[in-house]
Parts: structure tokens; C-alpha cells; sequence
């Protein structure tokens, strides 16, 4: 989920106050801090991260390795974030971030999702189809930069291309059904420019598919008849038709109309966090029977009921001290001091264990079968991650943790990947 403006303005002033407690600091692993360009060719796997075995770590690297949701190209052009040298981890300004060249070579992923996402701001404006172009020619721009390191891919058989030359495979999915302004050949279009999945809504509902969220106020209903044209036609072209965001009418109607496995490409289970944005059991189940694959969010506020409980409680609290200087007259700084009070608030809130994703990677497996299960982190896009999954390097502990629920080596290789490559293969022409 990605963070709004004020949010924006409270990791920014996280940021600030990070950088100066590091400037203070005579300990800090300085090389951690210095950007270090990718120059050699191929892969250069990173260290092993801690906490991850030898066989876990053969796993791994033996599977083709999928994340189907990274926010990178928007921090691009919104933040100014610069991922073509090393980044300090995490998610507080443009100076860091869960991505960039170096780690993505060292992590082993081999085929990356790009999210071209236009925000609901774009759908008011009706600038979402510009939008989306343009976030597109950022990816293509900044592959052509790392030819050593990156290919742009459409298909499977360009992921399996790219395994054999070393690199890692970036392919795009467009964030947000507004993007084609209601007409179907601009959907072609963001197709021909090498988008392979969209997601029917974000958390605006558009004019022919309803949004979980219906932000402020838009569609939550199912397809419209032209919502169903869509769903066909991306069919027909081979564009995977993703259900993440979408309300629950819409998912069903996606089911009912599609002639191809379906995907969520950043959704988890609403059985461990009863939020709009995971999916039931039913619709799992349905997934499976569909073919799909279920890609997990990493994001703390969709997995964690602890963390999501701490969220709202704390918003509430700050809500109504807001409020009360609102109706005192101070209004003076008020937003910057709620945003500077909100991010020292979130930052003092326990990290989620890694165990709790791990749990919904586990219930999912159990509920739809491990042929439908996958990666769809969210990297770039959330402002919280659970603990030892600070950006992308960490992605070998997905392994060693389904290992250690006992998943067989063979069924874990599904998970990071394969059946996202078995789904490619299908419904991608």
C-alpha cells in the first residue's frame, strides 16, 4: 500500500532524523552508506543472510526466483530515488529503499514484476494512461542503463533466457485498471509496450471494476459489462488479469468471466489479518481451481493483527489530538507536527516476526495447494516490513523458513517461483 502525502511527509521527517542520529555515530558501517555501482557482468550473489542454511540456500539459488510486485518506478520519479547505485535499506527518503542494481543482482531473484502504478491523484486529473507511460519509459530507460545486469522480459521463456545470461529479468505490470481510461486500445497499448499483468483496480474503484477500498467513494460493485470486455480481451492479448485490490464482487465476477489462470500479485491470507486487501479461504479455493496463483504481501499492516491493531489504535489517538487543536484555532504547523508525531509513533511499534509471513505463505499452501502460491512483495511500496526482510537480499529466508515448516525442496521451488512461471507460460502469449 503505498503511503499518502502525509505519510510521505512523516518518513521524510523519519528520514532526517535517522540521518542526523547516524551522523553522530562513530560506528555505523560505513560501507553500507556508499553507493557502489554494478560493473561486473553477471550474476554476484551477496552474503548469505543470517539465519540461512546451506541447503536452504541451495534451494534458492536452484529455483527461478519471482517477485510479482516491486514500487521501485514510482520512488523513481515521485522521490528521486537514484536505485542504480547502493542504497542504504529501508524506506525513509531518496536515499534508500528496499531496491536497487547492486542488491538485486546479489539477492538471486531472477525475474522482478515493475509496478506502473498512476495514482487515484491521476484518475481525478484523467492523466492515468500519461502516467503509466511514463513510469514505463522509466523502466525501459533505466534497464537500457544495466545491460550487464538487467533484460527487459515479456515471457517466460525470456525469464528462462535471462537465467541462462546471468541477469535478472524485469518485467511490468500496470497497478490500476483507471490507467486505460476506459478504452481498450489503450489497454493494447500498454500492452505492446510490455505490461503482462494488470490489476484491475487500486483502491479507487474505476467505471467498470469496484475497489476493496472504494476510495473516496468510488465503485466497490463488481464488472460492468465492459469490465467483463476487459477481462476477455486481456485474455485474448495474454495479459494476466490480476485480482489484488479488488472488491470481493469484482473477484467473483473475474472467476465467472476469465478463460485463464488468474493472479494476486501482492495479496495475502484474511484469515490471519481479516483485512479487505487479503483474500478468504472461498476465494483461495477459487484461485485454485482457476489455476492462479496467490502471490503473498510482505506489508506488516495486511499480515500482522498485532501490528494492524497498534496501527489503528494509534491513528485514532492522533486523529483526535489533531482534532482537538483544529477546533482550538492552533492550526499553525498542525499537519507537520501530526506527521513528525506519526512517524515517532510507528517507529516505536514492535516489527512483525518473520514467522507471521512465513504463516500466511504456510495458509495459503494448505488452503489453495502449493501449485498456487508465490512472491509478491511490495518492496519500494510499503513503509513496514517484518523483521529480517529489510529489502530484497533477504528473500532466501522465504526458503528457509517453508523448509522449516516442512515443505519439500521441490515444493519450495514452487513457491519462489515456479508456479509463477507455469502460469506465464499459460496465459502469457
Amino acid at each position: 500500500m503505498k503511503p499518502s502525502s502525509l505519510e510521505r511527509l512523516a518518513l521524510i521527517l523519519a528520514a532526517f532524523a535517522t540521518a542526523c542520529a547516524q551522523s553522530s555515530s562513530t560506528t555505523a558501517d560505513a560501507s553500507a552508506q556508499v553507493p557502489s555501482p554494478v560493473t561486473a557482468a553477471g550474476r554476484a550473489y551477496g552474503p548469505v543472510p543470517s539465519g540461512v542454511s546451506a541447503r536452504a540456500m541451495n534451494v534458492y539459488r536452484d529455483a527461478i526466483v519471482i517477485d510479482t510486485h516491486n514500487d521501485l518506478p514510482t520512488r523513481m520519479i515521485d522521490e528521486g530515488v537514484k536505485p542504480d547505485m547502493r542504497l542504504v535499506a529501508g524506506y525513509n527518503g531518496p536515499d534508500s529503499g528496499h531496491t536497487d542494481v547492486p542488491r538485486l543482482v546479489e539477492s538471486g531473484i531472477d525475474a522482478q514484476f515493475f509496478s506502473i502504478w498512476p495514482d487515484a491523484e491521476f484518475a481525478w486529473n484523467n492523466t492515468s494512461y500519461a502516467r503509466a507511460i511514463q513510469e514505463i519509459d522509466t523502466v525501459d530507460a533505466f534497464v537500457r542503463r544495466h545491460p550487464q545486469a538487467m533484460t527487459m522480459a515479456t515471457t517466460a521463456s525470456d525469464v528462462d533466457r535471462a537465467v541462462r545470461e546471468g541477469k535478472v529479468a524485469i518485467l511490468m505490470g500496470v497497478e490500476g485498471g483507471h490507467a486505460i481510461e476506459n478504452s481498450l486500445d489503450k489497454l493494447r497499448e500498454l500492452h505492446r509496450r510490455g505490461a503482462r499483468y494488470m490489476t484491475l483496480t487500486w483502491n479507487n474503484g474505476n467505471d467498470w471494476a469496484g475497489a476493496a477500498a472504494g476510495l473516496r467513494g468510488t465503485r466497490k460493485g463488481g464488472l460492468t459489462d465492459f469490465g467483463r470486455q476487459v477481462v476477455r480481451e486481456m485474455n485474448r492479448l495474454g495479459m494476466l488479469v490480476d485480482i489484488s485490490h479488488v472488491s470481493d464482487s469484482t473477484f467473483w465476477d473475474v472467476i465467472a468471466t476469465t478463460t485463464m489462470p488468474v493472479i494476486a500479485s501482492h495479496s495475502s491470507a484474511r484469515a490471519i489479518n481479516d483485512h479487505s486487501r487479503n483474500m478468504s479461504d472461498d476465494m483461495l479455493r477459487a484461485v485454485a481451481k482457476n489455476g492462479g496463483v496467490v502471490n503473498v504481501n510482505f506489508y506488516s499492516l495486511f499480515i500482522d493483527p498485532r501490528y494492524r491493531s497498534d496501527i489503528e489504535s494509534m491513528d485514532r489517538e492522533l486523529r483526535a489530538i489533531r482534532d482537538g487543536a483544529r477546533a482550538r484555532g492552533d492550526t499553525v504547523g498542525l499537519e507537520q507536527a501530526h506527521a513528525r508525531r506519526r512517524a515517532q509513533r510507528v517507529a516505536a511499534i514492535t516489527a512483525t516476526p518473520l514467522a507471521v509471513l512465513i504463516d500466511h505463505f504456510d495458509h495459503i499452501a494448505k488452503v489453495a495447494g502449493v501449485d498456487h502460491v508465490g512472491i509478491g512483495s511490495d518492496f519500494d511500496g510499503v513503509s513496514a516490513l517484518p523483521a529480517g526482510m529489510e529489502d530484497v537480499t533477504a528473500l532466501p529466508r522465504i526458503a528457509q523458513g517453508l523448509l522449516d515448516r516442512g515443505y519439500s525442496e521441490i515444493d519450495v521451488k514452487k513457491m519462489l517461483g515456479g508456479n509463477m512461471m507455469r502460469v506465464m507460460r499459460r496465459a502469457i502469449r
